[in-house]
């Protein structure tokens, strides 16, 4: 009988025959005749990761290692030996010994169970290394391990019925059957050595009635026997196949969740070990409670670690990011009313009809499916960001370019990608997406610090209290001078809190930047808002625990002290007040820094008439606090308050405000001007009245005042000449300083060498590097590069290419840096991953004439993302012995000539599918695409539309686009874009945005 592979999905896992793997309760014919012959119809099918078909035999439960009807393997007899050790060693060791032993014995077979199994099925699922192993070795191989062979094959024969062929079936199956005797050896000795410890720690606890021991015995019954039906109802399920992983081996249907299994997620892990808590209640000891706690996690752990990604590698479907799937219209009531067009569905009705697509359907996988996969990177689950809407006129030099961008923009029907992008924008979900310079984000992180601090922070003296007042102040003091003065100097000079949210937050190609340039600064007034609320709360707070109600008002300055305190408050009150009618919420929050669409006018009205600057009067307040309360804490802040203040006026407002408004602005004030008439009316009386006298008064101030002139003069100078000779200097430090960080990381290798290598003729390793596209060494950025190596025919096997930057390793004999990821190895095939799994390595030889050429190619992960000159080396052996070296050759970027839209765009169409790996089902239909994704038959695709298979790709083209146009975008904005015509528009909005600066 032969069935088509076709067929093998379909074929639940429930409907398989009983002998293909026994359950627990086989029936008692199944048990008098282990051997009996399987029923025609009761054929199941496995299939290999090679493709090989094959009929899968039956199997037994564990539980026939007691039947004394079964044969027994020489892992049986061990099995029994060690059960039997521990029974005795139970009965024979004091109380106290026993819990020990038992602990660490428990604590090794657990170990063996989670890390030892857990890492050996990884590598198995990775890489289907236990199979490997065994073929490599020569364990199941007639010629070279005939011994082994047969030892192997009077194990599993022994153990199996009529309908098992050792000979016939493939050696993916008799792996299993060899690791699943291993894996009954670690499993019963786990069990029993934990009930040993279990039963080594019983006691009775005392002062409780005996209806709570009643209760406390149940309790611990039910759970023990809920524990039982849970593994029996899941082995009726899943059956030998699934209870020993065999689809890490080979394949015998899709997942099926039915029974138990749909009581509560992964219950042979979760409530599976309920029976851990009832043995617990029953021995009446916290040491078991918490051991059992403790293995319990380590069965999460290895549920976490290798079953969850083994199942997502296995049964998994990869499904592209940022596709774009029409939204569903709503069926109609009426049979004869139209369907509306997508484009017309209002937002209520979109969002009802908008579901998140998982990452893994759990679905019944294809026949491809089948095929076992290598290890497959780990697609990324969002799909951008939202949008916003808003106009902002473009600069002369761009307007032209941009202005036809809704001619050229892709019309199509609403999609999920949409709006996904218009209504989840990075959002904060409890702490992750935490940006503080989003003012909600800010508060939200000061708020929890807030409530932590008040309910950790313990009981403390008056002054420590006082203190830490002090401290609070403090820092909101200089937050609100140097920290939101620093991001207002690095907006005026070079837009960075706009720039901030370009980078990380998506929004609409056609809104010309507006958006960002909103919320930078309504994010902006959020953050200044709750610096300054703070900033005198905390003022007051101080101020509040330093005071102290005076015993007499009329003794000494009290009374003196609060009426000039109460002056001072109620000056700076007024110069607030009169700043903000003057200045309006526009000037209040230095919207000028920001918004570029208000005229650019200056109005010396109101207090403004008389100050330039009436923020020094934010000081009075602070100063009047002081003499109020009588502190000196208080008083120090104040000084702190007016230092600060006077930095933030001279180095971040001032600059900005000549910059903005030139000439305009005035030089002296009209309190100033009227101060200096009357001080030069009064010198002008002095001078009169000196009589002879007042030549040499004239001459004294002039050299006074040509002093401090001269001082100062000299003083900005030399400031000027520092910072004029430093900064070029601090930009090549910083230049260096990113150099020395990659080499850093580059160098964190431990270089394995070979000790002898005079067998290796260096001469008769040659290694070149094929022309690129353009017919020389200079490959574009994500272009693979394929290299072609010529060496003498016993040369290793596990010989290796890598790619390092030119300077990165001083030797040419011996390499001391990292590759980073961008090495290959001569004999791909022999290889996975990193693993070699080909024939050993044998020693070279000289003598031979014979060479062997070949070629190996860089492609995708293992190609150098920044551009630069590398050289590349061949290694010996699997170590970093140079043998061959050619280079250097160059990686670049295609930057356009002019910045304009159809220079741009040309840019990416060569970037974008490049960083793509240009896979035809991800790049964009104008690139040369497919019409829609693997397994995306209803996506909506547009000639610009692209995907992704992963992050990964979309952090390539955050790279491509940075070292292309110096400008910065998270992927998270890329993937939301995920189109090369809006992509290339914004990318000319934010440099707009850049040159502004």
């Amino acid at each position: 009988m032969s069935v088509s592979p076709k067929g093998l999905r379909n074929r639940k896992l429930p409907s398989a025959p009983q002998n293909a793997s026994t359950s627990p309760t086989a029936s008692d014919s199944e048990q008098e005749s282990p051997r009996s012959p399987v029923a025609r119809d009761d054929v199941v099918w496995g299939k290999t990761p090679g493709g090989e078909v094959f009929h899968v035999p039956s199997t037994h439960d564990v539980l026939t290692l007691f039947h004394p009807a079964y044969p027994k393997s020489h892992f049986d007899l061990l099995n029994l030996s060690l059960l039997g050790l521990q029974l005795v060693l139970f009965f024979s060791l004091s109380r106290f010994a026993a819990q020990v032993f038992f602990f660490l014995y428990f604590v090794f077979w657990r170990a063996a169970y989670d890390a030892g199994l857990g890492w050996v099925l990884t590598r198995q699922s990775k890489k289907k290394w236990m199979v490997k192993e065994v073929q490599r070795r020569g364990w199941l191989d007639e010629k070279r391990r005939p011994e082994a062979r047969q030892w192997i094959r009077a194990q599993l024969v022994g153990k199996m019925g009529q309908d098992y062929s050792f000979d016939e079936l493939p050696m993916e199956y008799n792996t299993w059957l060899l690791f699943r005797q291993l894996v009954d050896v670690i499993l019963l000795n786990d069990f029993l050595a934990y009930c040993m410890f279990a039963f080594a720690c019983f006691r009775i606890p005392e002062d409780l009635s005996i209806a709570v021991h009643i209760l406390r015995w149940l309790g611990g019954i039910l759970l023990i026997a809920f524990n039982l039906w849970v593994k029996t109802e899941a082995h009726n399920v899943v059956k030998d196949y699934g209870w020993y992983w065999g689809d890490v081996f080979f394949q015998r249907g899709g997942l099926v969740f039915d029974g138990v299994f749909n009581l509560a997620p992964h219950p042979m892990y979760s409530v599976g070990y309920a029976g851990y808590y009832g043995l617990s209640l029953i021995v009446g000891s916290y040491s078991v409670l918490f051991v059992s706690l403790a293995a319990h996690a380590a069965q999460f752990a290895f549920l976490i670690l290798f079953e969850n990604p083994h199942i997502e590698r296995m049964y998994g479907q990869r499904k592209p990011i940022a596709v774009r799937r029409a939204v569903t219209a709503r069926k109609s009531r009426s049979p004869q009313a139209a369907t509306p067009p997508l484009a017309t569905l209002s937002e209520d009705e979109a969002i009802d009809q908008l579901s998140t697509p998982p990452a893994t359907e759990g679905e019944t996988a294809t026949e491809s499916d089948l095929e076992t996969e290598a290890e497959t990177e780990t697609e990324g689950e969002g799909e951008g960001t939202p949008k916003l809407k808003a106009t902002k006129r473009l600069s002369p030099q761009l307007t032209g370019r941009l202005s036809p961008i809704s001619s050229v923009s892709v019309e199509h029907a609403v999609t999920q990608h949409d709006l996904l992008t218009k209504y989840f924008r990075r959002d904060t979900v409890i702490l992750q997406n935490i940006d503080l310079l989003r003012s909600s984000d800010a508060m939200l992180v000061l708020v929890v610090l807030y409530v932590l601090t008040v309910a950790f922070v313990p009981a403390l003296s008056y002054e420590t209290v006082t203190l830490l007042h002090f401290v609070h102040a403090c820092c909101w003091c200089l937050f609100h001078s140097f920290g939101l003065g620093a991001l207002l100097r690095a907006q005026s000079n070079s837009k960075f809190f706009i720039r901030h949210f370009m980078k990380h937050y998506h929004y609409p190609s056609g809104d010309r930047g507006q958006g960002a340039v909103q919320e930078a600064f309504t994010n902006w007034k959020g953050l200044y808002n709750l610096s300054l609320c703070m900033t005198y709360t905390s003022l007051i707070g101080l101020a509040w625990k330093t005071y102290s109600w005076p015993m007499s008002w009329t003794v000494g300055d009290e009374l003196l002290c609060h009426t000039l305190g109460a002056l001072l408050i109620g000056l700076h009150v007024w110069a607030a007040i009169e700043s903000y009618e003057v200045l309006g919420v526009f000037g209040w929050f230095y919207g000028d820094f920001f918004m570029e669409d208000f005229p650019a006018h200056l109005e010396y009205t109101g207090i403004f008439r008389y100050l330039n600057n009436p923020e020094l009067m934010s000081g009075a307040s602070f100063l009047g606090l002081a003499l109020m309360s009588g502190s000196k804490l208080v008083g120090a802040l104040a000084v702190i308050r007016f230092l600060s203040n006077w930095w933030f006026l001279t180095v971040v407002e001032n600059p900005h405000m000549r910059k903005l408004y030139g000439d305009s602005l005035r030089n002296e004030a009209g309190f100033v001007k009227v101060i200096k008439n009357v001080a030069s009316k009064n010198a002008r009386l002095l001078e009169s009245r000196a009589g002879r006298h007042g030549p040499e008064i004239r001459r004294v101030a002039r050299q006074v005042q040509g002093t401090f002139d001269k001082v100062y003069e000299e003083t900005a100078d030399v400031v000027e000449e520092f910072l004029a000779k430093s900064k070029p200097r601090i930009s090549e430090v910083m230049q260096e300083t990113k150099v020395l960080l990659q080499q850093s990381r580059e160098r964190l290798v431990i270089t394995r060498v070979a000790n002898d290598l005079s067998s290796c003729d260096t001469a008769k390793y040659k290694i070149g590097i094929a022309p690129s596209k353009s017919g020389d060494k200079r490959f574009h950025l994500g272009e693979p590069i394929t290299v072609t190596w010529e060496v003498p025919q016993q040369h290793s096997r596990r010989d290796w290419v890598g790619i390092y930057r030119v300077g990165a390793n001083k030797s040419i004999l011996v390499t001391k840096t990292s590759s980073l990821g961008m090495w290959v190895p001569v004999h791909d095939e022999e290889w996975d991953g990193d693993i070699f799994v080909g024939a050993s390595a044998r020693g070279l030889s000289t003598q031979g004439v014979e060479s062997q050429a070949g070629t190996v190619t860089f492609r995708s992960s293992t190609l150098p993302w920044n551009v630069g000159r590398y050289e590349i080396r061949y290694h010996h052996d699997g170590k970093y012995n140079v043998l061959g070296l050619d280079g250097p050759f160059e990686v670049y970027v295609n930057k356009p000539d002019n910045l304009d839209f159809d220079s741009v765009r040309n840019s990416l169409t060569e970037i974008v599918p490049l960083c793509l790996d240009s896979d035809p089902s991800l790049i964009p239909l104008s690139c040369g695409g497919e019409p829609s994704p693997v397994g995306e038959a209803d996506a909506v695709r547009g000639p610009d539309d692209f995907n992704f298979w992963n992050e990964r790709q979309a952090k390539r083209i955050s790279s491509a686009i940075r070292q292309a146009f110096d400008i910065e975008y998270a992927p998270e904005v890329v993937m939301a874009d995920a189109n090369l015509t809006s992509l290339a528009n914004r990318i000319l909005v934010s440099k707009r945005l850049a040159s502004d600066a």
